[in-house]
């Protein structure tokens, strides 16, 4: 029996709805982050005490930047979501790259954005 090179368009279908279902989620989280960082809501340090205020700026300052770190994270992990889109609609997801073998569908159901199976990733890494 020959080895499966590609995943079938009912496989790929079941993995563009991981996909989709996943997308909306981190693009729902994304624009959560993104709104947070341009809303001041009124909580500045305007009205704190001077002793506290350099405090409350420095936590604030600090916040916003983990929010930032946050939402630049998430915006990759959607581009990597859109690219298996692309890659689907290719009929070319799941080949990991270094092997040119079938990802495993576990790992894909796990991380659907996955271009490289567990033996790809090794090779690479030596």
């Amino acid at each position: 029996m020959t080895e499966k090179t590609r995943y079938t368009d009912e496989e790929l279908e079941e993995f563009r709805q991981i996909i989709l279902e996943k997308l909306e989620k981190a693009t729902r989280e994304y624009d959560n982050l993104t709104q947070s960082l341009k809303n001041s809501d009124g909580n500045d340090t305007a009205d704190t005490s001077p002793t506290f205020k350099v405090l409350e700026e420095g936590a604030y300052t600090l916040g916003k930047e983990e929010t930032a770190r946050l939402a630049e994270r998430q915006r990759v992990f959607i581009n990597h979501l859109r690219a298996a889109l692309v890659r689907i609609d290719n009929k070319t997801y799941g080949i990991c790259r270094v092997t040119g073998k079938l990802i495993p569908k576990e790992r894909l159901r796990v991380v659907p954005h996955a271009t490289l199976s567990i033996e790809g990733k090794e090779k690479k890494n030596n």
